[in-house]
């Protein structure tokens, strides 16, 4: 039997972004997934595993290898693949792009946050930082809020200019804070170990939608955002205990954990757009949603194929 390698441009071409938000709600339908992450150090470089097993869908181990120093020869810094096995028999079924996967998991959780509680008819949308994940996080919003108009915001405003010239349609935005204030929906994807999002700037309506912080050392939004707003996450496995944006306000008790009101095991508790309340989301990620992403690749080829 040939396993099917599906690569980035192969699988890329195979995807719709509200379809595969619809596939990541069915994913969290089915009994909640394990988890585990193993890490391996070989100073400056890492071997990351990330497993996932879902009862009803399968098993799924996601390598990432990080080079720092694979730039300076001209090379990817980060490469990976994602290896998908059957949840029956435990074959091998497929193995898919690190990248791929990477790119439709990050941006189509945040996307489906923004669907579940973000106005509708948004008009503005602004995407705070302009790397890779901001490029993608355009596209995403682009054919969830078709109306909308994108702009970007970053640090260094070449880069916003880059990545908006590189997506007909979009503009820049030269000061973040009355760019904050005149957006629906806020997404952010900084490498910031402050906030970057003041919560004095947020009005009811407006939905914030966090993919950034990663570590218990990173965050971006302040505090002020937290108390104001109705607060979502992904998983409340991957970010309350993990990342800096629930651990740093949990920890000095501006938050309680019971003021995170549901993860994505619990859309059903997403309700439905408020003009009165601001939301937040907090996207964590994690292997699970690793696996989901890999599975609905993989159904796509296959009616393809």
């Amino acid at each position: 039997m040939n396993i099917p390698i599906i690569s980035f441009d192969e699988g890329n071409a195979l995807l719709e972004w509200v379809e595969f938000t619809e596939a990541l709600a069915k994913g969290h339908s089915l009994p909640k997934a394990e988890i585990g992450d193993t890490f391996l150090y070989r100073k400056p470089d890492t071997l990351l595993t990330r497993s996932a097993w879902i009862d009803g869908m399968g098993l799924a181990v996601k390598t990432a290898n990080i080079f720092p120093g694979n730039p300076k020869a001209g090379k990817p810094m980060i490469n990976g693949s994602v290896s998908l096995y059957s949840d029956s028999d435990g074959s091998l079924e497929a193995l898919v792009d690190f990248h791929l996967v990477t790119k439709w998991k990050t941006a189509g959780d945040s996307l489906l946050g923004a669907l579940r509680l973000a106005n509708p008819n948004a008009a503005e949308i602004l995407i705070v930082g302009a790397g890779t994940v901001g490029g993608s996080l355009i596209d995403a919003f682009a054919a969830g809020f078709p109306q909308a108009q994108i702009r970007v915001w970053n640090r260094t405003s070449p880069k916003a200019s880059d990545l908006a010239a590189s997506r007909p349609g979009t503009l820049t935005a030269p000061d973040l804070e009355s760019a904050v204030r005149a957006a629906d929906i806020i997404v952010t994807a900084t490498m910031s170990s402050s906030p970057v999002i003041n919560g004095d700037w947020l009005r009811p309506g407006q939905h914030l939608n966090m993919i950034g912080a990663y570590r218990p050392d990173m965050r971006e939004a302040d505090d002020v955002a937290l108390t104001r707003a109705q607060i979502y996450t992904d998983s409340f496995d991957t970010t309350l205990d993990h990342i800096g944006e629930f651990m740093i306000p949990l920890a000095a008790g501006v938050i309680k954990r019971e003021d995170v009101l549901a993860d994505f095991y619990q859309l059903d508790r997403f309700p439905a757009y408020d003009p009165s309340q601001i939301t937040l989301f907090k996207n964590g990620g994690g292997a699970h949603l690793d696996l989901m992403t890999s599975h609905h690749v993989l159904q796509k080829w296959k009616v393809k194929a």
